[in-house]
């Protein structure tokens, strides 16, 4: 939340999610809402991934500094690129068929 009392950002996250429904909603009946092609939706979801990711490893580091909890976040990280090698070959699969 911001530190003022006014404006978007100092609102709190329903109200907000509110007024963002109702523009989006508008701008669909309007005809000026942007419609997502298959690629920019596969792209947005890819960087999505990305940041998701990273904060995942940015939090595992930051609580990893002890011997055991280290251990479990070599064992998370192996999980997590063999999904993301699952999702890879599944990805290169829809798009080559």
């Amino acid at each position: 939340m911001a530190t003022e009392d006014r404006g978007f950002a100092s609102m709190d996250r329903g109200r907000q999610k509110e007024i963002a429904s109702k523009g989006g909603k508008a701008a669909h009946e309007k005809g000026s809402a942007h419609e997502w092609t298959t690629e920019e939706a596969r792209e947005a979801g890819r960087k999505g991934g990305i940041a998701s990711h990273r904060r995942k490893h940015e939090l595992a580091g930051a609580r990893s500094n002890s011997l055991s909890s280290a251990g479990v976040d070599i064992r998370l990280n192996v999980i997590e690129d063999a999904m993301d090698d699952r999702r890879n070959e599944q990805t290169h699969h829809d798009f080559a068929h």
